[in-house]
């Protein structure tokens, strides 16, 4: 019985096309992999491998008050976060006012100047870290804590990976920049 034209591709351009889809599959798999393993390098923090970082900007109020631009003028060029150093970042134009990030691909963010946050009530659990009072948020895989004893709202998004190091470390800067007062509830 003759073969009949059905319109289909010959089986051999079908084997080939299989094949090729296979093998980019695996080239883009290594790529990967090997693209992936970059983090061991030693600059794989660093700001000019990774560019600026985009913030987008909430509504901070007194973000220019004296307070915020000593207190962000303090912070620290690394963070430890959980034995890791993490180097601070660049902000990408424009940058919101009173703002400092550190790390890589879950920033740590310090923000001052904020509203307060409306969480803080009478009966809002606090936490006293290196002599500052924080009330914590919870986010989606991160905890935003807000400083509500000093004269501005500060507020620190941290990864929920991070550890207590950032947290400690910005609690005794902010202890030493701005003067302690009761909460502002």
């Amino acid at each position: 019985m003759p073969e009949t034209d059905t319109g289909a591709p010959p089986r051999t351009l079908i084997v080939i096309a299989a094949v090729l889809a296979v093998a980019l599959a695996v080239g883009v798999a290594i790529f990967g992999i090997v693209a992936g393993n970059s983090g061991d390098s030693p600059n794989a923090d660093d700001d000019a491998v990774i560019g600026p970082l985009p913030l987008v900007s909430v509504p901070a109020p007194r973000a220019t008050a004296p307070e915020c631009a000593d207190l962000v003028g303090a912070v620290p060029g690394e963070l430890t976060s959980n034995g890791k150093q993490l180097p601070r970042r660049e902000l990408a134009a424009p940058a919101p006012p009173a703002t400092a990030a550190w790390g890589r691909d879950n920033p740590v963010v310090l923000r001052c100047g904020l509203d307060r946050p409306a969480e803080l009530t009478p009966t809002a659990q606090l936490r006293v870290v290196n002599g500052v009072q924080w009330l914590e948020v919870p986010g989606e895989g991160t905890a935003t804590w807000y400083a509500v004893d000093r004269p501005v709202f500060v507020a620190l998004t941290i990864p929920g990976d991070a550890g207590t190091g950032p947290l400690q470390d910005l609690s005794t800067l902010i202890g030493s920049k701005l003067k302690p007062q009761p909460p502002k509830f």
